[in-house]
């Protein structure tokens, strides 16, 4: 365990809070005009997927577990939850859905992702930062419409929705952020 500034805590970083671990959902510097500048922490208890939400002084020290990140490449899922093998050793673990939670929209077969392993139990995701799928289903391109307009909204080939531009119709490949589904670009392949 090693002790790091609450400021410097991000996105799927585990911590330690009164003997339990703690995965870090979301991580927020709020610096008010007047007044301490806080962390607001959104965190999900390992043991049994309770999230809670903590706050602290940004200069407070915070327990942060030491986890290992090894790469796993997705297989499959099914009843059981989601496999990953190791592609050093060959052993395959399971996460949850819950341990999961929204990213797994944007797994697909073969993908390598970042597992955060705690004695060796995986607690933690980390997708890559950008995925390609495939438009399913989007508005018609309306004629006169400049480049430069609004949005429209598209169905991604893995049942997300994502704001694409104007000229993107259905059957184009998009690059999408994990994080959040927006558009990058258009698939260059």
């Amino acid at each position: 365990m090693a002790k790091v500034l609450a400021s410097s805590l991000r996105k799927g970083n585990v911590v330690e809070i009164d003997d339990r671990l703690y995965v870090v959902l979301t991580a927020q510097n709020i610096h008010p005009g007047k007044g301490t500048p806080v962390t607001q922490l959104d965190l999900r208890r390992i043991s049994d997927g309770t999230k809670i939400s903590e706050r602290y002084r940004t200069t407070e020290q915070v327990e942060r577990a030491t986890v290992e990140d090894r790469n796993h490449t997705f297989l499959y899922d099914d009843g059981e939850g989601f496999h990953f093998m190791n592609p050093e050793t060959y052993d395959q673990v399971v996460m949850s859905k819950e341990d999961i939670g929204d990213q797994a929209a944007f797994l697909q077969e073969g993908m390598v992702v970042s597992l955060k392993l705690h004695n060796g139990i995986a607690i933690a995701i980390e997708l890559p930062q950008r995925v390609t799928l495939e438009v399913v289903d989007t508005e018609p391109t309306v004629k006169g419409q400049t480049a430069s307009s609004s949005y429209k909204p598209a169905m991604l080939s893995n049942g997300v929705r994502s704001m694409v531009p104007p000229h993107i119709g259905v059957g184009t490949r998009v690059v999408v952020m994990t994080e959040d589904a927006s558009y990058v670009e258009r698939a260059k392949d």
